[in-house]
């Protein structure tokens, strides 16, 4: 996946809350970020060859000031930029975090980014570095009210397919421990992360506010195609 920057993109500045809105969720005004043709889910991984200028100094910016971006799968329009063909980000992204960056050459940066907690995009706008920069809300974490007969054959898949990829290539598994194996809205991203779904049903299973729904959504996926 590849990327582009300029100059040094501001962190993230969450809005203070109102007097009396203690319900609302936080915001940021100011969250760069990175539309990509790939889903992003809570501690997901995700590497990164970066280059282009402004996501090159978006790097350095969020290294620098330890802020997240924000990753969010491309509705239309390219990962690269193009004159007169804006990028329009999907409304519902995941923060990210970089744990680890190194320089393959000369301005090129290898990243690894951990996925944080959901946003939804309230507006965005084009810096005059080609940066997109967001205001958005953050999401409360899923709701879990899940099936537990469903829940134990998921997980039973999960870690069958972990075993299997770990046999194939000891130590880079696609995500990161610890291993949350009793935690429903882990278990269920790891799936969908795994299973060769469409991006646009990725999309839409990691929007979805209810970890219950997408085990439900992703135990009917593996068993019509025999996975269970």
């Amino acid at each position: 996946m590849s990327s582009p920057a300029t100059t040094a993109a501001p962190g993230p500045s969450a809005s203070p809350a109102a007097p009396h809105a203690t319900a609302a969720a936080p915001r940021l005004d100011s969250l760069p970020l990175f539309p990509l043709h790939t889903v992003l889910f809570p501690d997901g991984l995700l590497p990164l060859r970066v280059f282009e200028a402004r996501y090159v100094d978006m790097v350095r910016a969020c290294m620098r000031d330890r802020t997240p971006f924000g990753v969010c799968l491309i509705a239309s329009g390219n990962e690269v930029a193009h004159p007169g063909e804006p990028t329009v980000p999907e409304t519902i992204g995941c923060l990210a975090d970089i744990v680890d960056c190194n320089m393959e050459q000369l301005g090129v940066l290898l990243i690894s980014a951990r996925g944080r907690q959901r946003f939804r995009l309230l507006g965005h706008s084009v810096r005059e570095d080609s940066l997109l920069v967001g205001q958005a809300e953050l999401l409360p974490p899923d709701i879990i009210d899940c099936k537990l007969e469903l829940l134990g054959e998921c997980l039973a898949v999960l870690r069958r397919i972990v075993a299997s990829l770990h046999a194939e290539h000891p130590g880079k598994l696609p995500f990161a421990e610890p291993f949350l194996w009793d935690d429903p809205s882990w278990v269920a991203n790891r799936l969908c992360e795994l299973l060769p779904v469409p991006l646009k049903a990725k999309q839409m299973l990691m929007a979805l506010p209810d970890a219950g729904m997408r085990i439900e959504i992703v135990h009917k996926y593996m068993h019509q195609h025999h996975i269970l």
